[in-house]
């Protein structure tokens, strides 16, 4: 596992233990957004705020990543749908852990919906992916969402846990989840995950400070970093905003501290 824990420290921050990644895979999944069209100038952006890593798909990678002074982790995103598909939850593996290793990656992430149709293969792909990473000595990070036919609610304290930890018995490093709306309910996700948990952005906020509350009460839950993409690359300030999160997360800043940044 020596190869792994030497990996892990490019994405993660040595002195805290937690990280700040950057997904920026929505080009497949949504087209062409705001905020994923230079992506030098946006991969500078958040670096310069304090990212720990950046995350996107095998083709981004020559467009953007690397393009600033200061070194940033690369996770190289192994899976994709896109939402015009006739089954936007069914995620199909685009990349192999051995082409992470020729881009340079320090990490590799695969998505993962529990309850959709096709959950059978995607779980398959995902124990496949662990084994290939484990061989290779390559982190790897499950996003892991409860969604399909059954699924009423996929913030559902229990429904949230129950992927979190179907994510991490099939081998993730890291798991990135939905952060579950309180810091109670929360803290039983992170309890019963085992590795450590990251929380996803979601959907575009209202404002910067639900962003800020939401970082700071998933850390007091026990949860180790976010990976947060449209709320910070679509954010009409991406440096501000990043300065103030990886306050919150790499130096346990309040969020009253971290707003002055903004």
């Amino acid at each position: 596992m020596f190869g792994k824990n030497v990996r892990m420290e490019r994405i993660i921050d040595r002195k805290s233990g937690n990280a700040v990644i950057v997904p920026m895979d929505h080009g497949i999944s949504v087209g062409p957004i705001a905020g994923l069209i230079d992506m030098k100038e946006t991969v500078a952006d958040v670096v310069d705020g304090g990212a720990t890593a950046v995350l996107m798909h095998k083709g981004l990678v020559p467009q953007g990543h690397r393009s600033y002074g200061r070194d940033v982790g690369l996770i190289l995103h192994l899976s994709a749908s896109t939402d015009i598909g006739v089954n936007s939850n069914s995620k199909v593996l685009v990349a192999t852990v051995e082409e992470a290793l020729t881009l340079g990656a320090d990490a590799v992430s695969m998505h993962i919906n529990v309850g959709a149709e096709t959950e059978p293969q995607m779980m398959a792909d995902l124990g496949m992916v662990s084994r290939q990473c484990r061989m290779w000595g390559m982190p790897l990070i499950a996003m892991a969402y409860p969604r399909g036919p059954k699924i009423r609610d996929s913030f559902d304290p229990d429904a949230v846990a129950h992927a979190a930890r179907v994510a991490m018995e099939l081998g993730a490093d890291i798991v990135k989840c939905s952060y579950t709306g309180d810091i109670d309910s929360f803290r039983d996700v992170v309890k019963g995950t085992m590795v450590p948990v990251v929380i996803a952005g979601g959907p575009k906020m209202d404002s910067d400070m639900d962003i800020l509350n939401m970082v700071y009460d998933s850390l007091q839950a026990g949860g180790h970093g976010v990976s947060i993409g449209r709320n910070i690359f679509q954010n009409q300030n991406i440096r501000g905003i990043m300065r103030a999160v990886s306050e919150i997360v790499l130096q346990g800043a309040t969020v009253e501290e971290a707003k002055k940044l903004l």
